[in-house]
């Protein structure tokens, strides 16, 4: 009996094992996952192979260079079998830990366990990101190339590149005076909406009246009313506004909005103690506004902020729809022109570059501001 248990408690069972890896993964699990990432490595290059091979015989069809054409192919592949490290890895790794767990050595196989799944996960990330790639160039390449010569026609792109990027200073000259006016605006709206006291409501109702009529109605809406509406209006000083002015206009009054509420979050989010604390200080509702609770809301509202105005700068492209010639309206000409789509090609490629870095901007601004938390 004694032999026999001591057997028993000698042989690690896998219910045994995965007890000693707590809530882990056992090698087991690891040895699966090596095997998905193997896979998926061979997924990633067979597929890789047949869709540049198609895309270098449309190459060589279309009069571009063979030698050009079979580099990238070339080129395509070598990217592709990358993989054949981490996923390689995975197994050996995986395999490690069996063996470490079959000699009783559990903290090796907890550490070779580990190392498996993360080369396993790392195959199987990149996997995935070339896979959306392949479906990306198959894209371009679908009906004989049609895709390609509709958005991406480079001859057509590069005649059309200046005349877009002029036009864009339109849009940056737009979003640029609106986003100054929306902040003025937004902080005006939001102070009003919580002004205290019952002898305040009719302008608390007018403030929350106007955000939720101007959040309720599309942009382009308000910006169609209020640039063709003025002008025919016959009003003195605002008939006579420029197309632009007549946009900023009606961006600040949408956006304006937006921004009073996110303003109104913050202000709400400082503590009722800081008021209080003004307040018996001496100072009057607008001085402890002024002075303690916007500054201090301010820095809890700057993501926020950045994104509406990210959503301000595309919104500009709407401003076409009273004449304006800006970047969208500009590539709508050459496209009707030429018959290709390539010039609002441009212009979504315009936008895409200057609002990127800010989006990464806001997850920089989070990010140092959750750990700003975390260490108070």
């Amino acid at each position: 009996m004694t032999t026999g248990s001591q057997s028993a408690e000698a042989r690690p069972s896998s219910l045994g094992e995965k007890r000693s890896f707590g809530a882990g993964a056992a090698p087991k699990d690891a040895g699966g996952w090596a095997a998905t990432a193997v896979l998926c490595f061979l997924f990633v290059v067979i597929s890789t192979w047949l869709t540049f091979k198609q895309a270098y015989l449309h190459a060589v069809s279309l009069g571009v260079g063979e030698v050009a054409s079979g580099s990238v192919l070339v080129l395509a592949v070598a990217c592709a079998a990358l993989l054949a490290w981490p996923a390689f890895t995975s197994m050996t790794r995986a395999r490690r830990a069996r063996e470490a767990v079959s000699a009783g050595d559990l903290m090796t196989a907890r550490i070779e366990t580990s190392k498996a799944l993360d080369y396993a996960h790392y195959t199987m990330g990149f996997a995935a990101l070339f896979a959306v790639a392949l479906a990306l160039v198959q894209f371009l390449m679908a009906n004989d190339m049609a895709v390609s010569r509709t958005f991406l026609s480079l001859p057509l792109i590069g005649t059309s590149f200046p005349l877009v990027l002029k036009a864009f200073w339109i849009n940056i000259y737009i979003f640029v005076v609106a986003e100054i006016c929306v902040l003025v605006w937004g902080l005006i709206v939001a102070v009003a909406r919580l002004i205290p006291g019952k002898t305040a409501y009719p302008i608390r109702a007018i403030a929350t009246l106007y955000t939720d009529v101007f959040r309720g109605m599309p942009a382009i809406i308000t910006i169609y009313l209020i640039g063709f509406g003025l002008p025919l209006s016959g009003l003195p000083i605002l008939k006579d506004l420029s197309v632009e002015t007549y946009a900023i206009i009606a961006l600040t009054l949408t956006f304006g909005a937006y921004v009073a509420e996110v303003y109104r979050a913050g202000i709400e989010s400082i503590h009722w103690s800081q008021v209080a604390a003004a307040r018996s200080l001496g100072l009057t509702y607008m001085q402890t506004m002024r002075y303690v609770i916007v500054p201090q809301a301010v820095r809890r509202i700057i993501p926020p902020l950045l994104n509406d105005f990210i959503g301000l700068q595309k919104d500009t492209a709407l401003v076409n729809v009273i004449g304006s010639i800006d970047a969208f309206n500009q590539a709508k000409i050459l496209s009707s022109n030429y018959f290709n789509l390539s010039p609002v090609t441009v212009v979504a490629f315009i936008f895409v570059v200057i609002t990127i870095p800010q989006a990464r901007l806001v997850d920089r601004i989070l990010e140092r501001e959750q750990r700003r938390t975390r260490a108070g």
